[in-house]
């Protein structure tokens, strides 16, 4: 069998067994926390595409969400705890996990700006987005 068969044969089995437990394929790759920060990602990314309200966002979070169109066609990337030494204009605002976002939103070009990393603080109500930074296209393709 040829090693893509094989890895195709892994990501279907451990898709499988997922289901059959009761867990996502989020919850088999990052555990169940880096799970969560996956979903409340896909949540917050479908109300600030939507100009839906929403309870996400920290009290004291300073946060540019930018505009709906902004967050129209990204979706959640790979979460990790956070790590001041490469966020260290974050670390002061505590915050416990950061994501990247994946796509694009439409229309950009080089030089456009958009939402690039979220990141949440712990709450004992859940995460909450304390910052967004943002990312600027360098080049398309």
């Amino acid at each position: 069998m040829g090693n893509s068969r094989v890895a195709a044969f892994v990501v279907v089995a451990l898709a499988l067994s997922g289901a059959l437990a009761g867990c996502s394929l989020d919850s088999l790759v990052w555990g169940a926390d880096g799970a969560r920060v996956i979903q409340t990602t896909e949540e917050l990314i479908d109300a600030l595409a939507g100009d839906i309200p929403t309870d996400l966002i920290c009290p004291d979070s300073a946060a540019d969400l930018g505009e709906p169109s902004d967050w129209v066609g990204r979706s959640a990337g790979e979460p990790e705890h956070f790590v001041a030494d490469y966020w260290d204009k974050q670390a002061p605002l505590d915050p416990q996990w950061n994501i990247n976002l994946e796509g694009l939103p439409a229309g950009v070009r080089p030089g456009s700006t958009f939402p690039g990393d979220v990141f949440y603080r712990e709450t004992p109500d859940g995460l909450c987005v304390i910052d967004v930074v943002w990312s600027t296209l360098v080049a398309e393709g």
